[in-house]
C-alpha cells in the first residue's frame, strides 16, 4: 500500500440513565416486553406533544463539564427528517445549530504518550426504536422484521470528536476513556452489549503530509471495543488498496459484519441538507444560567484521570491503577477495603490479579459473587499476620468468591494454618535434605537453582503450610552450615 495517513473521528451515542424518556413519561429502562414502554408521544400519534425531561439537560451539562466543553447559555431542539420503520414520527428530535456543549477535549495515555482529542460538540436527542429481523440470520437474509418501540424516545447524548484520531488503537482507547468518564459521573451505564453505548466511526485516508481530508466513509453502530478496532483496521486496509489501484472512493455508510470480519456497504452517506433540519415548533428555547452550571460543576464526582493520579500516588502501578479506574465494580471495592485499613498496594494486586482472573474465567461481575470489602480486608490481614501464605490464599479464593463463609472461618475449617514455628520446620527441612543428597551436593557446588527444588519439597511435606520466607531462610542456612 502507498504511504497514507489515517484520519478518524468518532460519533458516540450514550443512552442516559433517566427513569423516563426524553419527551414523555414512559419508562426509559432497557428491555421489557416489546412495545410496553410506549405512549402516544413515543408512537408519534396525532396531537401528542413532547414535554422535555429536565434531568436530560442536567446530565448533558454534566457530560459537557466533565469533558471540558463550553456550555451553551441557550439551546434548542430541531427535527431531523428521514423515513425508516423504527422512527414512528418520520423525524428525530435532536439538536442542530445550537447544541448544549461545544469545543471540549478528552486526554488519554497511549504507550506513554499523552494524546488530546478535541470534541466538536455534545448534543441531546431521542433514540429510535429497534427492528428485529427474523426468518434467517442477519438483516440481508431475513424474510420479515418486527418493530419494537420500547427504545424509541430514550434520551441520548451524541458526542462528536474532531478527526484527531490516527489509528484503530487510538480510537479504542479514546472510546474506553470516554466511557469511563460517562460512567464516573453517573449519566450512562456503558453497557455496550445492551446498546447503551455505541459509536459510528468516520474514516478516511490522505497522502502523508497532505492537509486535505480524503473521502469519508462511516461505519455505523459499533457496539464493542474489539469490533471498533477490527472494523477500523479493515476499513483502512480496504481504502488503501482501493487508492493504490486508482479507484475512486465514495462517501457512504457501511456496516461491520462480525461473522465475516469485513465492512459492507449499506447506503450512500447523507449530508446535513438531506435531513431537512428545522427548529421543532413544539419545543421552546432553553436558557442555562451561570448559577445552574456552577451548581452542577460543584456536584461532579472525582473524574477517572484524577483517580488514576491518586491511585498511582498510593504506590500502585499505572497498569493496575488503570484497571481499577476503568472498572465500575472493582474501584468501589478497592476504596472500601482501603477504608477498612487494607494496604492499597496489596488490595490492588489481588483485585487486578487473582480476583479479576476468577471473574474473567467464570464470566461474572463482582456483584454476582460473595466477595465483599470486609472479606478482602480479612484475607489480607491473615496473610500480613503470617497466619496463611499468599499461595494458601489463592486456593481459598474461589470458595470465598462463591460462598458467604468468612476467610478466618474457612482457614480453620480446612486446617490451613501457616507453620512458622522453627521447632516444627527444622526436622522437616533436615529430612528433605537427607532424602535429596544429589541436590544438596549440586547446591554446594554452586548451583543456586537447586534451592527452588528443595523448597518445593519442603512445601510439599508441609502441604503448603510452611511460611515460605522463613522456610527459605532456614533451608539456605542449613545448606551453608553443611558446606
Amino acid at each position: 500500500m502507498g504511504s497514507y495517513e489515517t484520519v478518524i473521528g468518532l460519533e458516540v451515542h450514550a443512552e442516559l440513565l433517566t427513569e423516563s424518556k426524553i419527551f414523555c413519561s414512559s419508562s426509559a429502562h432497557f428491555g421489557g416486553t416489546p412495545n410496553t414502554h410506549v405512549d402516544p408521544v413515543t408512537l408519534g400519534l396525532p396531537g401528542a406533544l413532547p414535554v422535555f425531561n429536565e434531568k436530560v439537560l442536567e446530565m448533558a451539562i454534566q457530560a459537557g463539564l466533565a469533558t471540558n466543553c463550553r456550555i451553551a447559555r441557550k439551546t434548542k431542539f430541531d427535527r431531523k427528517h428521514y423515513f425508516y420503520a423504527d422512527l414512528p414520527k418520520g423525524y428525530q428530535i435532536t439538536q442542530f445549530d445550537f447544541p448544549i456543549a461545544e469545543a471540549g477535549e478528552i486526554r488519554f495515555l497511549l504507550n506513554g504518550t499523552l494524546k488530546t482529542v478535541r470534541l466538536n460538540r455534545i448534543h441531546m436527542e431521542e433514540d429510535a426504536g429497534k427492528l428485529v429481523h427474523a426468518g434467517a440470520s442477519g438483516m440481508s437474509g431475513s424474510t420479515h422484521s418486527f418493530a419494537d418501540y420500547n427504545r424509541a424516545g430514550v434520551p441520548l447524548l451524541e458526542i462528536v470528536s474532531e478527526p484527531d484520531l490516527r489509528s484503530s488503537e487510538e480510537a479504542r482507547v479514546y472510546l474506553e476513556t470516554l466511557r469511563g468518564i460517562l460512567m464516573a459521573i453517573g449519566v450512562c451505564d456503558g453497557k455496550m452489549e445492551e446498546g447503551s453505548l455505541r459509536c459510528d466511526a468516520n474514516i478516511s485516508l490522505r497522502p502523508v503530509g497532505s492537509d486535505t481530508l480524503g473521502t469519508r466513509v462511516e461505519i455505523k453502530n459499533i457496539n464493542s471495543f474489539r469490533f471498533l478496532q477490527k472494523a477500523i483496521a479493515y476499513e483502512v486496509h480496504r481504502q488503501g488498496i482501493a487508492l493504490d489501484n486508482g479507484e475512486a472512493l465514495v462517501q457512504e455508510t457501511r456496516l461491520w459484519d462480525e461473522a465475516k470480519n469485513v465492512t459492507r456497504s449499506m447506503r450512500s452517506k447523507e449530508d446535513a441538507h438531506d435531513y431537512r433540519y428545522m427548529p421543532d415548533p413544539d419545543l421552546i428555547w432553553y436558557h442555562v444560567s451561570e448559577a445552574k452550571i456552577a451548581a452542577i460543576q460543584s456536584q461532579l464526582p472525582e473524574l477517572p484521570a484524577a483517580r488514576q493520579t491518586r491511585y498511582e500516588g498510593l504506590g500502585i502501578s499505572p497498569e493496575e491503577a488503570s484497571v481499577l479506574v476503568n472498572s465500575p465494580s472493582l474501584s468501589p471495592l478497592f476504596e472500601e477495603s482501603m477504608g477498612l485499613g487494607s494496604s492499597p498496594v496489596e488490595a490492588s494486586k489481588w483485585l487486578t490479579g487473582d480476583i479479576s482472573a476468577f471473574l474473567n474465567q467464570n464470566e461474572k461481575q463482582i456483584e454476582e459473587t460473595q466477595l465483599s470489602a470486609e472479606k478482602l480486608h480479612e484475607l489480607l490481614q491473615l496473610i500480613d499476620g503470617g497466619k496463611i501464605s499468599g499461595k494458601m490464599a489463592k486456593t481459598l479464593l474461589p470458595e470465598l468468591m462463591e460462598t458467604a463463609i468468612r476467610p478466618e472461618a474457612l482457614v480453620e475449617q480446612k486446617g490451613l494454618v501457616q507453620i512458622s514455628d522453627t521447632d516444627i520446620l527444622l526436622p522437616i527441612i533436615d529430612k528433605v535434605l537427607a532424602d535429596n543428597p544429589e541436590q544438596v551436593e549440586a547446591f554446594l557446588a554452586g548451583k543456586e537453582k537447586v534451592l527452588g527444588f528443595l523448597m518445593g519439597q519442603v512445601m510439599k511435606a508441609t502441604r503448603g503450610q510452611a511460611d515460605p520466607g522463613m522456610a527459605n531462610q532456614m533451608v539456605r542456612q542449613r545448606l551453608q552450615n553443611m558446606g
